[in-house]
């Protein structure tokens, strides 16, 4: 993938939602001569990870937010009047025992048809998303994106996906699954570390094969790691590749292990929707820096989204 392919003879708009386990977010952008041009962002706490998706359900409360996050949604997408349109929907919906119910009320009270993504599709959208960030992984790197219910790992060089994976170890999944104190204890940061391992082994193995020494961090916990060290609002400050030493990452781990949900409330840059998501987010980035010897991380608000509109302006896969 190279620059030039993003140049088109006219202006293309298109709205993006992708519909997350804990958030649903709208992207809108469109090509122009140099390339592309995000006009607007922004999400809401829905929350289809409430305590029934250790039951594999998406609940009647977790649909109506969804609905009134579409509607808001929608209310912005006819301000850009889009020509194109597309909604897509990630783990907590694919793995729902009722998604058909779900998707249908949604779709009904909406107009919009919602496309289910596999998880090796949305590792893949998700790297087309990176790539419109990068251009061009240099080295070697895991591209790492923390959702509610999954973890997409991939390993890239260049502009191709050496290898990829798709892991129902998301935070929304972990919080439910594992009960854990006020602040986390160290012996459940351990729990957490071990779970960890067991899902993502092979990802491990083929890090240590490529000598991977650089994280990408998509969107999501990295957005509020960065907002920690650089001190601003979220989403304040929008970045297209941001560095993240691994000091300032370690002392953003250490105040966050140390911390209750009501001190994280109060800190510069913690997003109200990730408050109770963040601490085993920050244990698996640590875990894959210490097993890995990470020494470059590498945060970038690009993601699932950005992946999405670059397949859809180029006639893509989905």
């Amino acid at each position: 993938m190279q620059p030039e392919i993003f140049l088109q003879t006219k202006v293309m708009r298109a709205a993006v939602i992708d519909l997350g386990t804990n958030t649903c977010n709208l992207l809108i952008a469109e090509t122009s001569e140099t390339g592309y041009r995000i006009l607007h962002q922004s999400k809401h706490l829905v929350r289809l990870g409430d305590n029934k998706i250790k039951d594999g359900e998406i609940s009647p409360e977790a649909t109506q937010r969804t609905i009134e996050s579409f509607h808001r949604h929608k209310e912005i997408i006819d301000k850009f009047q889009p020509e194109k349109i597309r909604v897509v929907a990630t783990s907590a919906v694919r793995t729902a025992y009722n998604k058909t119910g779900f998707l249908e009320a949604v779709s009904d009270a909406c107009g919009w048809l919602i496309k289910v993504i596999s998880g090796e599709n949305e590792a893949e959208l998700i790297f087309d998303g990176v790539l419109l960030a990068f251009q061009n992984i240099e080295n070697p790197s895991l591209i790492l994106d923390i959702g509610g219910g999954s973890n997409e790992l991939i390993l890239a060089r260049g502009t191709k996906i050496i290898w990829k994976e798709s892991q129902p170890t998301g935070m929304a999944r972990i919080i439910n699954q594992f009960n854990l104190t006020d602040p986390i204890s160290t012996e459940e940061a351990d729990i957490l570390r071990a779970h960890f391992a067991r899902f993502h082994e092979t990802a491990i193995e083929h890090c240590k094969t490529w000598k991977v020494e650089t994280l990408i961090g998509c969107s999501g916990a990295f957005d509020t790691i960065a907002d920690m060290i650089d001190g601003v609002n979220p989403g304040e400050k929008l970045r297209k590749t941001q560095e993240i030493s691994i000091d300032s990452f370690y002392r953003v781990y250490n105040t966050l292990l140390q911390s209750t949900r009501e001190e994280r409330l109060q800190m510069k840059g913690m997003d109200f929707v990730r408050v109770d998501l963040i601490v085993p987010a920050v244990i698996l980035i640590e875990f894959l820096i210490s097993t890995n010897q990470i020494k470059q991380i590498v945060q970038t608000d690009f993601a699932l989204r950005e992946g999405v509109f670059y397949e859809l302006i180029n006639q893509g896969r989905i």
